[in-house]
């Protein structure tokens, strides 16, 4: 096991009605800035919840923030909350809203042009506060620190965290997902599968409690994936989805273990050029990066087939393969296509996406092994 500093410090709040603990937890006199996304919230009876939680308060709303938040969208809200001297915000949605206000409060401290801590993050120091109330189950955003903003004048996806960009508390109540439709729930559990084996299919690292921890949080998306998607909402299943998700990406399975990441760095490519779903783009490079860094990925591919997928017969390449076949089942089970063809996609656009890697200077994965060269066998893959 790496040596490793932890420290998560946001607040969770976890179960029915929970959104009406809002004005407890946030300081009396605060203007807030409640941000949200395309106005489902007002559909599905969270947006009235949150209101009444706020009712004591100064509150100035901001929605209309995207399923892939642009740099374009939020400097506009950074713009509206300095006008009104902001001093809290309240993300209300999703990964998108939380990640895009993440971004919102690290510029509204940054002096200048704040896509240059997206390129830079060294860059961003600090942020202010602000909590969320979660409405779908994928990203981990709500107790995490990440944040993923794309821009749109030049096509570009890129990552954020400081430390200061973790949420003070979050709000989870599964049954605000009860009006989801198949198809965010479907990116969602995908989304939460990835992560966990983002930072569980690398190499072996004896850290046998993160490892147990991992398979247990893909042994049960498995178990329930299907059902959340296509089944009548039941409140445990729901309940064990957005806890799987939270947990995916908190920081708790990642402690002294090697991480990977490349899925994600590519994926993101295929939503700036062509916007698809982060979670489709997910299903549809993993196998095929799987497959072609499998020489690397062998131990933990083999103890994945075994542990998770109660493979155990076979050569070591047929238990790898069926491995891998299974995980690009559960994608397509879920309704999710996992081939660029099924999109439209041909191979026009590779060279594109390989020189910016190469470019940007990036070598991705655990070992630092897959370079633009890689990248391009791997989108090959995908076709």
């Amino acid at each position: 096991m790496n040596n490793f500093v932890f420290k998560n410090s946001t607040k969770l709040i976890f179960g029915k009605g929970t959104i009406s603990s809002l004005a407890a937890e946030i300081p009396a006199g605060r203007r807030i800035m409640m941000t949200y996304g395309g106005g489902s919230i007002k559909k599905n009876g969270v947006y009235d919840q949150v209101k009444a939680a706020l009712s004591q308060f100064s509150v100035i709303e901001f929605g209309g923030i995207e399923p892939n938040p642009t740099y374009e969208t939020l400097m506009q809200a950074v713009a509206l909350a300095k006008e009104h001297h902001i001093d809290f915000f309240l993300a209300v949605g999703g990964g998108s809203v939380i990640d895009g206000t993440k971004f919102i409060v690290t510029a509204m401290l940054y002096n200048g042009d704040p896509w240059e801590f997206m390129l830079n993050p060294s860059k961003a120091q600090h942020a202010m506060p602000f909590a969320s109330v979660l409405t779908l189950p994928a990203t981990g955003s709500e107790m995490n620190n990440g944040s993923v903003i794309s821009k749109k004048a030049t096509q570009e996806k890129l990552a954020f965290a400081i430390a200061e960009t973790y949420p003070q508390f979050s709000i989870l109540d599964p049954e605000v997902t009860f009006s989801l439709p198949k198809r965010q729930l479907a990116n969602g559990v995908v989304d939460a599968y990835v992560h966990v084996m983002e930072q569980y299919l690398t190499y072996p690292s004896e850290s046998m409690i993160q490892d147990r921890f991992a398979e247990g949080i893909l042994s049960t998306l498995i178990e329930i994936g299907e059902k959340v998607v296509n089944d009548e909402p039941d409140y445990d299943l729901r309940a064990n989805f957005m806890l799987s998700a939270t947990m995916a990406l908190n920081g708790f399975i990642s402690m002294g273990v090697p991480q990977d990441w490349a899925t994600h760095m590519i994926g993101h490519e295929l939503t700036a050029l062509f916007g698809l779903d982060h979670g489709v783009t997910l299903a549809i490079i993993e196998p095929s990066l799987l497959r072609a860094t499998k020489e690397y990925k062998k131990t933990k591919l083999l103890q994945y087939a075994d542990r998770v997928w109660s493979i155990k017969h076979g050569t070591e390449e047929e238990r790898i393969e069926a491995a891998i076949d299974k995980t690009e089942a559960f994608y397509r089970n879920l309704g999710i296509k996992t081939k660029l063809h099924e999109y439209n996609i041909d191979n026009k656009s590779f060279d594109t996406i390989v020189d910016r890697f190469a470019k940007r200077g990036w070598k991705l994965g655990e070992k630092q092994l897959i370079t633009p060269d890689v990248i391009r066998e791997i989108l090959n893959g995908c076709l």
